[in-house]
Formats: C-alpha cells, sequence, structure tokens
C-alpha cells in the first residue's frame, strides 16, 4: 500500500475508534498518520481531538490550530480547539474559537450550547443566554417561538416579551418557550417572575440544567441564598468538576456573605483556569467586600496582567480608592483607551479607570475628559428619563400629604429594629452605616431592595399611558396587611441578620418610599445622608456603579435628581418630622463627635466610643467607599469638585434653576 493509501486508511480507522470511544486506539492511529504526512488536515483534526480527549491539551491546541491554518472554516475543527482551550483553563480563546464555529455554520447546537456555558463562566450571563437561545433555532421550533427567540438574541427584548407570552398561551407546557420568558424577565430585572418561570420549567424538565444554573442567580438576586445555594448543590451533584458551575458556587456564596467559602471555591477555580480575566475579577470583588483590600489589588492586577484590556479589573483597581498608579500605568491605560472605537464595556470601565487615575496625578482636564466618555457611554446604555423620576416624586408630594399621612399614625408593623438610611450615594451613608454599625446593638446588612420590590409588586403591571397607581393604593392597605407587608419584610431582611437589636438597611433609593415605610413601619428610624448639591453631584458623575444609579451618568440628570430628592425629602421631613434626621457629611468630616451623638440620640441609643472609632470596625462592606470607612475620617473630599469647575457649567444650572444654593 502507498503512503497516501495508508494514511487514509489509519484515519479512517482513527475516526472509527474515536466513534467507538477508543480514545488511546485512536490516538496512536492518528499519530501514525499524521507522522506519514504532517500536513492531512484530516489527521491532523483527528490527533487533535484525540489527544484532547486522553488530556494532552497543549499538544491538542498545537494539532488543532496546525489543522485550521489548512483549513480554517471548518465549524468542527474551531469547536474543537475552542473545547480544548475550556479544557486547559483558556477562557478568553476558547470564546473567540466557539464564536467563529458559529459564525462558520449558525446551526451548530453543540458549539452554541457550550458558547453559553463558557460565557456563564466568564460572567457575562447575558451573552451566555443569547448563545442558549441561538442552540434553540437548530433545530424544528414553532415559527412563533423563533421570532421570540431571534428577537431577544438580537436585543429586542421588550418585542420578544409580547411573541413570547402570547405563544405560552397556546403551548402552556413548552419548557423552551417557559426558559425563553424567564431569561426575558431576568434581562429586564423582573425577578420573582423570572424564578417562577425558571421552577415552572424545571418542574416540567428535571434535568435542564442551563435553566436551573439561571434558577440559581436568579434566586440569588432575590436575596434567596439558601434556595440559591441548593439548586447549585444539585447542580455540583451533577457534575462536580464543571466550572461554570463551581463559578456560580463562588459567586452565590459571596453574594451571601460566605466570603470564607467562596474564596476556597474561587481558589480551587483559579487553578483550573489560571487565566480567567472575569473570574480573577469577581474574585477581587469578593475580597475587596470582606475587608482585605490588598489581596484584592493584587488579583486585579493579575487580571491586568493576563489581559491589558480587561476594563472592569483596570477600574476595580482605581475603584479601591486606596491605590495609587504610577505614571507609566496611567499611559498604558490612556493608550488601552485611545484603541477601542466602538462602546463597550471594557470601553466605558477603562475611561473611568483612567479618570481616577489622572485625578490622582491632578490632571484634572485629562481626568475630566477620561471621565466624560465613560459617562457618555453609560448614558447610551441606560435609558434613562430624568422627566419620569421628576414625575414619580410630584405624584408622592401631591398624594402623601398631612391627611393621607396620619392614617398611618396607628397600625402596621410595630416593630423598632430597622434604621433606614436614605440619600444619594456617595454622600456619606456607608460612612453612617460603619458608625451606626460600631455600636453594640446595631448591625450592618447591605444595600437590601426589599422596600423597592414591595412597592413594586403593589404597584404591579402597568398598561402604556397608564397613571400609576402607587404610592396612592397604600390607602387601601387594611391593618392587616400593613402588619403582614411588615413583616415580610423583616423576614426577607432575617437573612442577613444576627442578633443585633437594631439592623441597618442602607439603600439610599429608598427616600422615594418612605410613605411606605411609615406605612408598613411606623417606628423604623430613617437617616437622610445629605452631602453639599455640587460635591454630592460630582462624586456620582465620577462613579462607575457595578448596577444600578442609571441617573449619574450626565451631570444635567444628576442635578435634576439632586433637586427632585432634595425637595422630596424636604416633604417627607414636613409631614413626619420626628421619623426623619438629616445628617450632613460636611459635619460629620469638621465635628464627628457631636454629630455621632446627635445620630444615636435620634436612633434612641446609648453613646459608645466605637461609633467615634468605626474605622477599626473589620466587618464586610459592599459599596463604592468600601476602603475609605475602613479608614478615619477624610477631610479632603469636601472640595474637591472645585478642580473641575470650569466643566460642571451644565451642572451648576439645573442646580440653580431648581432653586438650589450651590455656594
Amino acid at each position: 500500500m502507498n503512503n497516501e493509501g495508508n494514511v487514509k486508511t489509519l484515519v479512517e480507522s482513527a475516526r472509527v475508534n474515536l466513534q467507538a470511544g477508543n480514545k488511546q486506539q485512536a490516538l496512536l492511529e492518528a499519530t501514525q498518520a499524521v507522522s506519514a504526512d504532517s500536513s492531512h488536515p484530516p489527521a491532523l483534526f483527528l490527533l487533535g481531538v484525540a489527544l484532547r480527549l486522553t488530556g494532552s491539551l497543549g499538544e491538542a491546541i498545537q494539532r488543532l490550530t496546525e489543522f485550521l491554518l489548512l483549513a480554517p472554516n471548518v465549524a468542527q475543527g474551531r469547536y474543537e480547539l475552542g473545547l480544548a482551550w475550556y479544557s486547559s483553563g483558556q477562557i478568553s480563546p476558547a470564546v473567540e474559537e466557539l464564536q467563529k464555529a458559529v459564525e462558520i455554520d449558525p446551526s451548530f447546537a453543540a458549539a452554541w450550547r457550550t458558547l453559553s456555558e463558557v460565557l456563564l463562566v466568564q460572567g457575562d450571563e447575558s451573552a451566555a443566554a443569547k448563545a442558549h437561545a441561538r442552540a434553540g433555532l437548530t433545530r424544528e421550533v414553532d415559527p412563533a417561538l423563533r421570532q421570540a427567540t431571534e428577537l431577544f438574541a438580537t436585543g429586542r427584548v421588550g418585542v420578544a416579551e409580547g411573541i413570547c407570552r402570547e405563544y405560552l398561551r397556546g403551548h402552556p407546557t413548552d419548557v423552551n418557550g417557559i426558559r425563553l420568558l424567564a431569561d426575558i424577565g431576568y434581562k429586564l430585572g423582573i425577578m420573582e417572575e423570572a424564578v417562577q418561570l425558571y421552577k415552572r420549567c424545571l418542574e416540567l424538565a428535571p434535568d435542564y440544567h442551563m435553566a436551573r444554573h439561571k434558577y440559581a442567580l436568579a434566586l440569588s438576586r432575590q436575596d434567596k441564598f439558601d434556595a440559591s445555594m441548593a439548586e447549585v448543590s444539585r447542580l455540583i451533584k451533577v457534575d462536580p468538576d464543571n466550572i461554570a458551575y463551581k463559578t456560580l458556587h463562588a459567586a452565590v456564596a459571596s453574594s451571601a456573605g460566605l466570603f470564607d467559602e467562596a474564596h476556597v471555591v474561587y481558589e480551587d477555580v483559579l487553578t483550573r483556569v489560571p487565566e480567567a480575566v472575569t473570574i480573577l475579577t469577581s474574585y477581587g470583588h469578593s475580597l475587596r467586600y470582606s475587608g482585605q483590600g490588598e489581596k484584592a489589588a493584587a488579583i486585579y492586577r493579575r487580571a491586568i496582567a493576563i489581559d491589558s484590556g480587561h476594563g472592569d479589573a483596570y477600574w476595580s483597581l482605581a475603584n479601591l480608592k486606596t491605590v495609587k498608579f504610577t505614571s507609566a500605568e496611567v499611559q498604558d491605560m490612556s493608550n488601552q483607551l485611545e484603541t477601542l472605537d466602538a462602546d463597550s464595556p471594557d470601553k466605558y470601565h477603562l475611561a473611568f479607570a483612567v479618570g481616577k487615575a489622572r485625578e490622582d496625578l491632578k490632571d484634572y482636564s485629562g481626568s475630566y475628559e477620561a471621565y466624560k466618555i465613560g459617562n457618555e457611554i453609560k448614558r447610551r446604555y441606560s435609558g434613562y428619563d430624568s422627566k419620569d423620576n421628576t414625575q414619580r416624586v410630584d405624584d408622592s408630594i401631591a398624594v402623601c400629604d398631612d391627611k393621607f399621612m396620619a392614617q398611618f399614625n396607628d397600625g402596621g408593623h410595630p416593630d423598632k429594629s430597622p434604621i433606614f438610611i436614605v440619600g444619594l450615594p456617595r454622600s456619606g451613608s456607608t460612612l453612617l452605616e460603619q458608625i451606626l454599625a460600631s455600636h453594640s446593638q446595631v448591625e450592618a446588612t447591605a444595600e437590601l431592595h426589599f422596600i423597592s420590590r414591595i412597592a413594586a409588586k403593589l404597584e404591579g403591571s402597568r398598561k402604556r399611558g397608564e397613571s400609576r397607581r402607587y404610592p396612592r393604593l397604600l390607602a387601601d392597605l387594611t391593618n392587616e396587611e400593613r402588619l403582614a407587608l411588615g413583616q415580610q419584610y423583616l423576614d426577607a431582611c432575617g437573612v442577613y441578620r444576627n442578633s443585633g437589636k437594631y439592623f441597618i438597611d442602607k439603600l439610599p433609593n429608598n427616600f422615594m418610599h418612605i410613605g411606605l415605610i411609615r406605612a408598613i413601619l411606623p417606628n423604623a428610624t430613617i437617616i437622610d445622608a445629605r452631602r453639599a448639591p455640587m460635591a454630592a453631584c460630582f462624586a456620582n458623575f465620577k462613579q462607575l456603579f457595578a448596577e444600578g444609579q442609571p441617573f449619574t451618568y450626565s451631570l444635567e440628570d444628576i442635578g435634576h435628581y439632586y433637586a427632585d430628592y432634595h425637595r422630596l425629602m424636604g416633604h417627607w421631613q414636613a409631614v413626619i418630622p420626628k421619623q426623619s434626621l438629616t445628617v450632613h457629611y460636611e459635619n460629620i468630616v469638621t465635628d464627628l463627635e457631636g454629630q455621632v451623638a446627635r445620630l444615636l440620640e435620634h436612633c434612641g441609643l446609648p453613646f459608645e466610643d466605637a461609633c467615634i472609632k468605626f474605622h477599626e470596625n473589620d466587618r464586610a462592606v459592599r459599596s463604592a467607599s468600601s476602603e475609605q470607612v475602613r479608614q478615619p475620617i477624610f477631610r479632603g473630599g469636601l472640595e474637591q469638585w472645585r478642580h473641575y469647575e470650569d466643566n460642571l457649567g451644565a451642572l451648576k444650572n439645573v442646580l440653580k434653576s431648581r432653586g438650589l444654593n450651590i455656594d
């Protein structure tokens, strides 16, 4: 037999053995074929596959790369190389190859499913959901469900929702339709419905592991950590070595405040995927929130060393507030920013990082330009409507007058334990939380979203153009309903509580819901963390928030939001004056002991020296001020905005037009 015939025979035998699961025999035959002809594409391909299946990942990547140089448009080759990269812990090149595979062959279901899993490991939940939806389009599906899936995958979520709901009216047990609607709800932030849909999907198809993965995430987003961890455990039992499941375990544990457990899992995952920059960054976040700022910084720098364009790691490092970049690092970051043309998360993360780094170098002009770039990108992503927010405040002031609020003087839940800290972000709310949490009778929890969720559930869904029923509907609540809602809130907070007599709920945006708080928790304490207008607004402009706070990405939007907050808090203080206390950040900085005494008196707490030494409290902190509140009072930020004053004319104009004194 000639050499060519011998190679073909070996290749065919290797193929048959691979299909039969005889990996070692296939490896032997493929190796012999390549030895006979090192440029034979099928031989190289089969050798790469056999090497991957037998655990020789480095050699597999080499052989599959050689194959793709000869046959670059073979989707199966891209898929196999993606699997090899993924198995070796190289997440970014795995994503790149899998994306090439589905570009070459959009009907490649296995590639779409694997891409979805790898994107989940990478932390890109939205892209993972879209990839999974694309996998569903590779088989025969109902035209309506196909259309809804295509719309969702291309970002037209609202239209997809309507079509999917209509489809499910006629096909109520279609698990793929239920899963798609759940993904839409998750994407839109309608977590309660998403949870119920994922649960229904799993009742019909218990082995639908991707749905269970998203179910665990959705439960975690609702702060139902025990339930979420139970779903994680089920997934890990099915596939103990699955990196996506391990990463999910670490993320849920960290969100639940189980930092020691989370860090053990992160370390384990990173031994398997040491160059996964998104996992490194998530690990850094967890370290930071648990008070390990120095180790977090080292992890962020490790991510940057692997991928110098990974904007999230740059911003996370800058956002520690205690890290100073060198001039060379700032120049590298600036160069990276200049190379990015299209809007992307990497670009806006880098822009905010450059803004902070140049601010530290006192290059305020360059700093402002970078902040401006980051904010403009985020503003285009957000779709925030300041007029709608103003209307919400108008509604609250018009409805919640003295007579309306007087009906809540009796009834509701009598518990006195909640202390709500409200206001604008970056206005000293975390500092007040740290001071109070240093008291022996008070424990901190987190920025809890339970009040806003109760409000949203009371409001229900609204048709386009229909006026809001909230907060007007509060008058319709019976005493029993008000008591039950107060208990519902307290029960939800229980997962964050230990044994403190009082606990803090520090979600700044709750100032919108003080009427609801008064109705269901009339004995709760409310503290308004206030900062001077220009300082507060600029502090928000230069802060990139992990989620929420869409008003912060435009100077005009921030100005209007501050003005609306200011007048609504003035209204609450007029109609329920004894329940709320305003504490000015500037006064805390200049008269710490006096303001602490005033704060504790409002909360009905005896004075304790530990509250003055708040920076010695090593509790976990989940906010942009996590490192700052572990240090003594910092006075340098009071007038920081003046370095940028020439660029803040639009903000000044809005605040002045809304009647606020900015001097």
